[in-house]
């Protein structure tokens, strides 16, 4: 049986090893909520707690071994929801050989091979979103965005129960 043909989500002609910091999002398949929990409290005052699950343990695991894993790339802010993962991801190949240039595809690709193969199965969607942060305002409000991301997980456009 043939597969659909996918529209792709990259922005078109744009070169993903490009030297700048990237907003990722990852989601699980269906929006399985398997990565986390999130109890976001009852009184006003309350923060959040977020527990990773199993499945969410071994991706920080992977998450934070991308700068090993790729030379010149590192994640600099993440948060791990119950159904999806957002990331800012920088590419900084000053004095690199350009055959080595990873792209963002190949970064987000190697996290979830490494996930798929320690657990023995597939949890996240085929694609992933991403956004070319191309300001230090629009990088700052990507990091805080994420930062308090698990206190508006009820308003979350990923949320579900």
């Amino acid at each position: 049986m043939d597969r659909p043909i996918r529209k792709s989500n990259r922005l078109k002609n744009y070169d993903y090893s490009t030297n700048g910091a990237y907003f990722v999002t990852i989601c699980t398949k269906e929006r399985a909520n398997i990565l986390s929990t999130i109890d976001v409290g009852k009184a006003a005052l309350c923060l959040p707690i977020l527990e990773l699950s199993d499945i969410g343990r071994i991706a920080e695991k992977y998450i934070n071994n991308v700068n090993v894993v790729y030379d010149g790339v590192m994640v600099d802010e993440y948060v791990i929801m119950p159904n999806h993962i957002h990331l800012i991801i920088t590419i900084d190949n000053f004095g690199r050989q350009r055959a080595a240039f990873p792209t963002l595809s190949d970064i987000v690709r190697s996290i979830k091979i490494m996930i798929r193969k320690e657990t023995g199965k597939s949890f996240f969607q085929t694609s992933f979103y991403d956004h070319i942060i191309r300001s230090e305002q629009d990088y700052l409000k990507i990091w805080r965005y994420i930062d308090t991301n698990p206190e508006k997980w009820t308003e979350d456009r990923f949320y579900t129960e």
